[in-house]
């Protein structure tokens, strides 16, 4: 079951996402709300929103831009202009006002599709990550794996023998659960990095074996502390 959030100050138009939702196989709707920021407490249940980009006080548009790692999003709008940003942030799809449910229906699939992509990826065990990418499935040994970048909806694998990143479908919170919290640790929103990895690490930076510099966000530096010594730091 695909749990969706219905955002749009209109109340009819909100009433009309309801209805949709209801009519559709599969989908199960977590909330509707009348604002973004009434919508706030219900996105880490979410897998996706259907948002209206012409709100007072906050747009449609600027609160998705405003979240680290949003749900899938499917905006509606009366306003064809925003098509282009919209894409910028990675929509699944750019509904216009007004839609009919079978056009409703056609992006509820390409969500389908989308999640799909993401849920391909299995458990790490015995150090392999299995992973299906656009073109191909894989099993990634882990021991390889340099650190991992964040890009919206999308991952930057760096590896360890390769000049380019392998680029995959997936969020940094689904693929932080899937490897072992007693070898990778995120240190950034952007940025997860194997413990071993890690030669030097000062307030606000992390250095890897490498050399490379990584960021050490402020919201991990706590958890960062408690994995190392007080000397370290």
């Amino acid at each position: 079951m695909i749990k969706v959030l219905a955002i749009d100050d209109e109340p009819l138009a909100l009433r009309l996402l309801e209805v949709y939702i209801e009519k559709t196989p599969g989908l199960s709707l977590l909330a509707a709300c009348e604002s973004a920021e009434r919508a706030r407490p219900w996105l880490e249940q979410a897998d996706a929103m259907l948002i209206d980009i012409n709100m007072p006080d906050l747009s449609g548009m600027d609160f998705v831009k405003s979240l680290d790692e949003a749900p899938l999003v499917i905006f509606t709008t009366a306003y064809s202009e925003f098509a282009v940003d919209a894409f910028r942030v990675d929509a699944v799809d750019y509904l216009l006002k007004p839609f009919s449910l079978k056009e409703f229906q056609q992006a509820i699939k390409k969500v389908e599709e989308r999640l799909a992509l993401r849920r391909a990826a299995q458990p790490a065990s015995d150090g392999i990550l299995r992973l299906n990418t656009a073109h191909r499935s894989l099993q990634l040994d882990t021991a390889r794996i340099r650190y991992i970048e964040g890009m919206g909806e999308y991952l930057k694998i760096h590896l360890e023998g390769e000049t380019a990143p392998l680029v995959v479908l997936y969020r940094m919170k689904n693929i932080a659960e899937e490897l072992s919290a007693d070898k990778f640790l995120r240190i950034h929103k952007s940025f997860i990095v194997p413990l071993a990895r890690i030669r030097e690490a000062r307030r606000n930076a992390v250095t890897l074996e490498d050399g490379t510099t990584l960021p050490l966000g402020e919201a991990y530096r706590n958890e960062f502390r408690k994995r190392f010594t007080a000397g370290t730091i």
